[in-house]
Order: structure tokens, then sequence, then C-alpha cells
């Protein structure tokens, strides 16, 4: 049997595997092809979208100069983990000087405090003690006065008597004598009756200093009060000395460098929390009406083309983007050319092992009414 006569066969079949191939070659391809076709006629697809998360920019509240920088961008800190350090020197002594100043005021205050308790208790027993006196006094007075009466009485009953013969004139005298002791003694208790008056007059004065205790007392108070102030407003500067992380997340840029002087409200760092990313899209006016707040969508993200996120439309933009322009167009001279707006969406997306990262483009795709 001759060479050709044996290819013969051969051939046909080979014919028929190619064909095959070609066949099955088409139909992939119209296979692709339709469900290519299928979604963008059944979904809508919005390419101007990307990851977003609030960059959140720490700026310096005080100013000083930097001792410190305990981290560089891409590093992840944790809720009050410090960034960056100012010089704190003085401030630090100021908090010293200030909390030195109020102990001494607080001890001259608790001073005053024991004074007054001191002087009211002294004073109260003072008063009590000469109120005592004068009630003494007074009866004391009333006793020699009752003396001094009967003893009138006794004076005159004796010098009738000596006219009469009834008794001598040495029990005349006698009478007369007790008279004026009775008129002296009288004189005496109400020398000690005033005496006890002006020593209650005395001690009532002297209660008047807890008036000025307690006006003394008052003014610590005040000037305390002031300088708890200006202690917590020289903790709170010292405070202001150390920027700290302000809650978990990461670090995305360091604008300073140890030794650089940096003023009020200078960028010292930027961070963002890569918990709480989303995905913002700009969508085109003849499309915004298949989204609605609530509505499930699907993420594609260009780094990440063997995975596919799950996200919820939550907010629909009210305006288009070119109303926020720096410099609209409102075309007065006529010449018109309609472009097609595009209005903001944005969409809540879950984090995945911290894959989802600021900036990366994305794709939406969602079916209408679903």
């Amino acid at each position: 049997m001759s060479t050709e006569s044996a290819a013969e066969p051969a051939r046909p079949a080979r014919r028929r595997w190619r064909l095959g191939l070609i066949v099955a070659l088409v139909l992939g391809v119209a296979g692709a092809g339709g469900g290519w076709l299928y979604r963008q006629l059944t979904h809508v697809n919005v390419i101007d979208a990307r990851v977003a998360a609030d960059m959140v920019v720490l700026g310096s509240q005080v100013a000083g100069r930097v001792t410190g920088v305990r981290v560089i961008a891409g590093d992840t800190a944790g809720q009050g983990q410090v960034l960056v350090t100012l010089d704190e020197r003085r401030n630090r002594l100021r908090v010293e000087e200030l909390d030195a100043r109020l102990q001494a005021l607080v001890a001259e205050r608790d001073e005053t405090r024991a004074r007054l308790t001191m002087v009211d208790h002294q004073t109260g027993s003072a008063i009590e003690a000469r109120q005592a006196e004068i009630d003494a006094a007074r009866s004391a007075l009333s006793s020699a006065q009752a003396q001094r009466d009967l003893a009138r009485l006794d004076d005159r009953r004796a010098a009738r008597l000596v006219g009469q013969g009834a008794v001598n004139q040495a029990r005349a005298d006698k009478t007369r004598t007790a008279l004026a002791t009775a008129r002296e003694a009288v004189k005496s208790a109400r020398a000690r009756l005033h005496n006890a008056e002006a020593a209650l007059a005395e001690a009532r004065a002297d209660r008047e200093q807890l008036g000025v205790l307690r006006r003394r007392l008052a003014g610590l108070e005040a000037q305390a009060h002031a300088l708890r102030a200006q202690r917590d407003q020289a903790r709170l500067d010292l405070d202001d000395r150390t920027l700290s992380m302000p809650f978990d997340g990461v670090v995305d840029r360091v604008f300073v460098d140890p030794g650089e002087y940096v003023s009020v409200g200078q960028r010292l760092a930027m961070v963002h929390d890569p918990q709480a990313v989303r995905v913002e899209a700009n969508v085109k006016e003849t499309a915004i009406r298949h989204f609605a707040p609530g509505q499930a969508v699907t993420v594609h993200v260009d780094a990440l083309p063997e995975r596919t996120f799950t996200g919820t439309v939550e907010r629909v933009g009210q305006a288009a983007t070119s109303e926020f322009a720096l410099l609209p167009s409102p075309n007065p001279s006529g010449n018109f050319t309609k472009i097609t707006q595009r209005l903001p969406l944005r969409v809540s997306v879950a984090q995945r092992d911290g894959l989802l990262k600021p900036g990366m483009m994305a794709e939406l795709e969602a079916r209408p009414g679903g």
C-alpha cells in the first residue's frame, strides 16, 4: 500500500477535529459575549467609582519645636497612641508653679476657715459669759436698791422717833449710816452692771471679726478658683503638646520631622480608619433613577479582580457635580453643547482583611429595580 493511500483516511478526521475546535471556540465566545451582552442590557454599570474614606488631618493646637515623631506613613496605630511630641518643658514648669501656688492658697484658706471657727466659738462663749454677768449685775442692783429703800424707811422712822423721844440719837445715827451704806451699794452694783454691759459690747465687737474672716475666705475661694482655671488651662496646653491617635487606624502621611518648629494649626499627620471605607461614584443622570437608598449593588475593585464585594446604596446625591465646580459655565453666549451630567452616589461596603484602600478605582453593577 502506498504512503498517499495511508494518509487519505487521516485527513477527514483531522478536519473534523479542527472543525469541532472552531465550533467550540465560537460557542464559547458567543456564550461569553452573550453573558456580557445580557449584563449590559439588564444591569447598570458605573465605572467612575473609587474606594474612599474620611481622611483626618491632625493639626497642632499650640506652637513649639517638634521633639519626637513616633510613627511613619503606613503604620497602624491604636487609639491614644502618641504620634508626635512637642517641647513641653516650659509648660510643665508652668503647671508645677500653678500647683504650688494653689496648694499655698488652699493652705491659707484652710487656716482662715479654722480661725473663723475658733473665733466663732470664742466670741460666742464670751458673749454668753458677759450676758450672764449682766444678768447677775442686774440682780445685784435690784437687791441693792431694795436694801437702800429699806434703809431709807428705817432712817425716816428713826428720825420721827428721835423727835418724839422714843429712841436715842445713837439709833438715828446708826440708821443714817446704814442708809448711806445702802446708797453706796446701789452705786457699786450699777457700776458693775455698766462694766458688764461694756464687756458684752466688746465681745460683740470681737464677733465682728467673723465678717472680716468670711469676706477674706470668700476672696481666697475666688483666688483658688482662678488658679484652678489657670492650672487646668496650663495642663491643656501641656497635653496639646502630645499628638495622639484619635481612633484605631492607619497613618497616611507625616508632615513634620524632629527639630522643626510648628505653628498653631499646622498639619502634623493625616490618618484614616481602614474599617470605615466606602465606595463613591459619579453616576450619569440618565442612570441615576436605577439607584435608591438601601439597594444592593455589586462592587468590583480594579486592584482585586478575583474578588467581588457587595455594597448597599447609602445616599444618592441631590445635585450634579457640575454645581460644585469652581468655575461654573452658565453659557451666556448662547452656544450650547449638551453634556450628560453626573450625580454623586455613596455605597457602603464591608472591609475585607484591609484590602480596600482609599483611592482604589472600582466599578459598580446594579440590576434596575433590584
